[in-house]
């Protein structure tokens, strides 16, 4: 009797202590869902047109909780959890980053977990108003870009937000200064590129990259109605050597394995430089990107530059013009280079809080230059809704 009483009183304790708890912590979620619609005409020698053209579909989902408390000392400590959501994305079960971040307006931000690193979130590139992203592998979805090229997640050849070798969302400890006057650093450090998001990333593995440090500087002020935004990211690790291996054949009960090709212990980096300018209701801006594979010569290489310009319009539309040109070193035929080049058009109307209406228009193209007709190319006419909530 009296270890259930003793039980009862810890459940009535919890129970009255539960509403000064959740009034301390702000239990904060939101997210964004965007919807797209379009019609994409795709040619070219390694791609099946019929597979690829027509009415096509694109969905991103995110739900995103960020409970946070902040302490009489005025430090902050928050929680950031991303849950994909549709299937695949993310990790294993569709989380993304997740990472606890401790703040304060004299401290700055420190941020421990899985998410990018300094270098990547502080960068800048050209700005744009509509969610098909050509300086990302989106477009991808629509235009099988992937088939005639290497298409790296996160690194240079087609995205302006690079990581060391492309990692994702790994362990890492990042340090953001305060803003002084609108210029702020950021550093970061991760043991290796092991693991999305996965609870212990800690074993490092035949031919991953080790010992990643990142940094990261930006300007951002304000003078009347002209606005400035200036990045510069530098990011490397060391890479481990990777032994090559046969293929296993296929067995009952085993998949079996394709073969792997050797890869030399060397150094990975990666840096980049970005700006925006606002004149008013216009903005501009660009960035350079670099990938270093750390192998021999320019082996696996890749550089990128962007432009873009855009237009608030008074009312509810905003304008915009974009390009992309992206290129991967001796990845082709015969060692010669591959390119990646894209161009967007568009528009968007503010229906609401947090709902937007995009129309937009993508031409984009992927070259082996090593190698006559193995181009792909396609045109991309298409909506989108987006939801921030």
């Amino acid at each position: 009797m009296k270890k259930h009483l003793l039980c009862t009183s810890a459940i009535i304790g919890c129970a009255m202590a539960a509403p000064a708890t959740a009034q301390e912590w702000d239990l904060n979620w939101g997210g964004f869902m965007n919807q797209h619609i379009a019609f994409a005409d795709v040619s070219g020698t390694t791609v099946t047109t019929s597979a690829n053209d027509g009415i096509v579909f694109l969905s991103t989902t995110e739900i995103i909780f960020t409970p946070s408390v902040t302490l009489d000392n005025g430090l902050t400590f928050g929680v950031n959890v991303q849950m994909e959501g549709e299937n695949n994305g993310g990790g294993a079960i569709g989380i993304d980053e997740t990472y606890m971040s401790i703040s304060g307006d004299a401290f700055g931000q420190l941020d421990i977990g899985s998410e990018n690193s300094a270098g990547y979130k502080m960068s800048v590139a050209a700005p744009g108003v509509t969610s098909m992203f050509i300086n990302s592998p989106s477009i991808s979805a629509f235009i099988p870009l992937s088939s005639a090229l290497p298409w790296n997640f996160r690194q240079a050849g087609v995205s302006a937000y690079t990581e060391v070798a492309g990692n994702n969302d790994v362990d890492r400890l990042t340090y953001y200064t305060p803003s002084f006057n609108g210029l702020t650093l950021g550093v970061s450090y991760a043991r290796n590129n092991q693991g999305n998001a996965v609870s212990s990333s800690n074993a490092n593995a035949a031919g991953s990259v080790e010992d990643i440090f990142d940094i990261g500087v930006a300007y951002s002020q304000t003078f009347g109605t002209t606005s400035v935004d200036l990045s510069a990211r530098f990011g490397t690790g060391d890479r481990t050597a990777l032994p090559a291996a046969a293929a296993v054949a296929a067995t009952p009960g085993n998949a079996g394995t394709a073969a792997v090709t050797a890869v030399p212990a060397g150094t990975v980096e990666t840096w980049a430089v970005g700006a925006q300018f606002g004149f008013g209701d216009f903005a501009v801006g660009g960035h350079y990107a670099e990938n270093d594979a750390g192998l021999v010569g320019d082996n696996g290489d890749q550089s990128s530059w962007g432009l873009g310009g855009t237009y608030d319009m008074a009312g509810p539309w905003a304008f915009e013009a974009v390009m992309f040109f992206g290129e991967f070193e001796n990845s082709g035929t015969a060692g010669a280079d591959e390119e990646y080049n894209a161009y967007r058009i568009g528009a968007s109307r503010d229906l609401g809080p947090g709902v937007d209406w995009d129309i937009y228009a993508v031409y984009a193209e992927a070259d082996d230059k090593g190698a006559v007709g193995t181009e792909v190319k396609g045109t991309v006419i298409g909506t989108a809704i987006n939801l921030s909530f």
